[in-house]
């Protein structure tokens, strides 16, 4: 069975611990067994290769996220990567015709497609399983889960079956509603739509070619930005007349919020911080390096990263959206394929970043027109690359790369640099890659 995961978001509601390079799946607040703490997208991917460890998972991203999900999850997971972000119609349409004509997958394979960011137990992804044979028997074209409603939220779509079992046909489907209507739909059945579709992988590139025209994945990639954006809903979904949907009673939660998201918090405290005893219902996530002190908060979230600092109201925090929308601000922390960097200082002229290298992982070799930098190494060994020059570098040691020199740094331990880019002419878009001979 093929597993296509679905990784998508702005980072807007989870600011400031997320932004467009970093969403939510990637946030790591989820306490592992070994003390550390790891990320919705790992969590997941861990879940699947326990749960369903014969499953080939791809996942479906925009080229902002690929470093992050390589830096989180290894170089050998697969990656579809979509040129621009064009709802989850395209997006896996996309996935479905990169299994067949990329992958090699056969035509009557079961393919499940889900989010990547749900907060489940191991049942969920046993359904998952349950649903792939589904549509592997052939009794159904579509098939999707519908999760048992345990309040009438008015942030989901509505799956009506048509019966009360485990597996049913769909009757009909329901835009979010409000809260009266919703608990309406409850009384009649009604399901949360979790947004997990399977189907036979030639039955999604039938519809891919009945919809665009288009037959192989190279054309779909190259005409991809002009593609409609629509959802996998109503593009698909709600035009099939032989489909069902298979209930999951289990744990299931959206964490779309800092209210949610701290529902699911193993720790009140994640980061350095302290609380009094006259604080209640409060959650602190602190990435920065000073401390944070509450007194007298109740419920709360506070929330502080190089991108900025929150102080919410749980129930207030989810209205946060339009508010980060007026701050126009650059990315100021990153997760990357090789390690991570994040921005300490912004001047007139100048910017100063603090650089982490995985060991073994080194940036691409490339040069910049309109700017100097100067490397200073702070933790680790490992190696610059300047105009073909090698040389070995540890703490203490400083590099001076002139503007159109290529360079690169590549790390043997985890390696710590602080670089400080000089110009006026400081920009992400100033930069030329070039390939490294061996």
């Amino acid at each position: 069975m093929n597993i296509i995961l679905l990784s998508g978001g702005s980072g807007k509601r989870l600011w400031p611990l997320s932004n467009d390079i970093r969403s939510k799946q990637f946030i790591k607040i989820f306490r592992n067994g070994d003390g550390t703490y790891g990320s919705m997208v790992q969590r997941v991917h861990r879940q699947i290769c326990r749960t369903i460890p014969d499953a080939a998972v791809t996942i479906a991203t925009s080229k902002t996220q690929v470093s992050s999900i390589r830096n989180q999850l290894g170089e050998n997971v697969d990656i579809c990567v979509e040129p621009c972000r064009r709802d989850t119609f395209p997006a896996i349409a996309l996935a479905a015709l990169y299994l067949r004509d990329v992958k090699g997958v056969g035509a009557g394979e079961p393919v499940v497609v889900c989010p990547v960011d749900p907060y489940v137990d191991e049942g969920y992804f046993e359904t998952i399983a349950r649903l792939g044979e589904l549509v592997r028997t052939g009794s159904t074209s579509l098939a999707l889960i519908g999760i048992e409603p345990t309040y009438p939220s008015e942030k989901y779509g509505y799956i009506i079956p048509s019966t009360q079992d485990l597996v049913s046909a769909v009757q009909a489907f329901k835009e979010k509603p409000d809260q009266g209507l919703a608990r309406k739909y409850i009384e009649k059945g009604a399901l949360w739509n979790g947004g997990v579709f399977a189907f036979k992988l030639q039955y999604i590139c039938d519809r891919v070619r009945e919809q665009t025209g288009i037959r192989a994945y190279e054309d779909l990639l190259s005409q991809y930005e002009s593609l409609e954006k629509i959802s996998f809903d109503y593009a698909v979904a709600e035009k099939e007349e032989n489909i069902q949907v298979l209930r999951f009673k289990g744990k299931w939660k959206d964490l779309g919020t800092w209210n949610t998201l701290t529902e699911a918090m193993d720790d009140q405290v994640v980061g350095e911080a302290l609380y009094d005893e006259t604080c209640e219902n409060i959650h602190v996530i602190n990435e920065l390096n000073v401390p944070i002190v509450c007194m007298g908060i109740k419920n709360a979230v506070v929330a502080a990263s190089a991108e900025g600092i929150l102080v919410s109201d749980k129930e207030r925090s989810s209205h946060i959206k339009p508010y980060v929308d007026k701050i126009d601000q650059q990315i100021m922390f990153a997760e990357k394929s090789w390690g991570s960097f994040q921005v300490v200082d912004v001047e007139e002229g100048s910017m100063t970043i603090k650089i982490t290298l995985n060991p073994g992982h080194g940036m691409n070799y490339h040069s910049h027109d309109h700017r100097d930098e100067v490397w200073t190494v702070i933790a680790g060994r490992g190696k610059t690359i300047v105009d073909g020059m090698e040389q070995p570098v540890s703490p203490g040691d400083v590099v001076t790369i002139e503007a159109g020199c290529r360079h690169t740094i590549i790390a043997e331990t985890e390696l710590k640099v602080v670089e400080v880019q000089l110009g006026q002419e400081i920009s992400v878009h100033d930069k030329k890659k070039y390939k490294l001979d061996s």
